[in-house]
């Protein structure tokens, strides 16, 4: 059976950011990732879901492509990075090295090598993005250590290959400390390898400003949907394991602009959609109800 060794092409085009993703910046995080790309240091991303991690990454991703004003010596010149790629990866506890790195396949030709998403960002010089890292498999860990120091190599033992980064190429990865066991927590020698940014809910006046430009809804339907979730958050001690998402909120906000009723489109995006506990279900309603009465 003839062995096609040949790599596949991707396009980059693929994996590029075209629109400006909808980012509003906490703190400077902007700043930091920035130096961090200047200088290749891997990121990492820890915080609750629905913080704005994923979307952080791909505004970042977009923004690194677009031109900027460089002044030296007293002139005024454009430079960019050129297009950034971004690769996302969610990962999952079935997520294996081979998924990453690629795999041989079997075809009416033969077999033949198929790059995995990591590899082509690798080759590519783009952004890979690791999410949710600590759900893979402990094989994967292996796989990215030589790619979070000086060496920049990413070793497929398949092809007896060693691939080094293009020069443009960072690892990101995110995480969620708090809903982690300690059997998945990211280890130590694996997280001191990155820079860490932490991501928690904004402000409800911040946030108010997310919900609307996501739902649609308006500035006084969004500071209240705003005020609820920071409500709901502070209910961790009834038994609540996370609180309401900034996204459960957006889609309360577009079941509303759609004429559901504040109450029942917070029932079923923000009640239904974070606890099945009946208990925490009725405070959950409590405080709906007192926003929205």
């Amino acid at each position: 059976m003839p062995n096609n060794h040949e790599h596949r092409q991707y396009r980059i085009e693929e994996y590029v950011i075209k629109d400006e993703p909808f980012y509003l910046a906490v703190a400077d995080e902007v700043e930091i990732f920035e130096a961090a790309y200047r200088q290749r240091v891997p990121v990492l991303l820890k915080g609750p879901t629905g913080t704005g991690k994923t979307r952080f990454v791909e505004y970042m991703a977009w923004k690194l492509g677009q031109p900027l004003t460089v002044v030296k010596d007293g002139a005024t010149a454009m430079a960019s990075n050129g297009a950034v790629p971004l690769v996302t990866v969610a990962c999952h506890e079935d997520l294996s090295a081979s998924d990453l790195v690629g795999r041989y396949l079997l075809d009416a030709a033969g077999t033949r090598w198929i790059d995995g998403p990591l590899t082509r960002a690798v080759k590519a010089g783009g952004i890979c993005y690791l999410d949710e890292v600590v759900e893979a498999r402990k094989d994967t860990t292996v796989i990215i250590h030589p790619l979070t120091d000086h060496r920049r190599l990413l070793t497929i033992d398949k092809l007896g290959e060693v691939v080094e980064a293009a020069e443009s190429f960072l690892l990101v990865v995110s995480y969620n400390p708090g809903y982690q066991n300690v059997l998945k927590d990211l280890k130590h020698s694996t997280r001191q390898r990155f820079v860490a940014l932490d991501f928690q809910f904004p402000d409800p006046e911040r946030e108010a400003k997310i919900i609307a430009h996501e739902s649609g809804a308006d500035g006084e339907m969004s500071m209240l949907l705003a005020k609820l979730g920071h409500k709901v958050r502070t209910l961790g001690e009834h038994g609540l394991k996370e609180g309401a998402s900034t996204r459960v909120l957006i889609y309360a906000g577009r079941l509303i602009k759609e004429g559901i009723a504040p109450r029942r489109a917070c029932h079923v995006a923000v009640t239904w959609g974070i606890t099945d506990d009946p208990q925490v279900q009725r405070s959950l309603d409590e405080v709906v109800t007192a926003i929205f009465p």
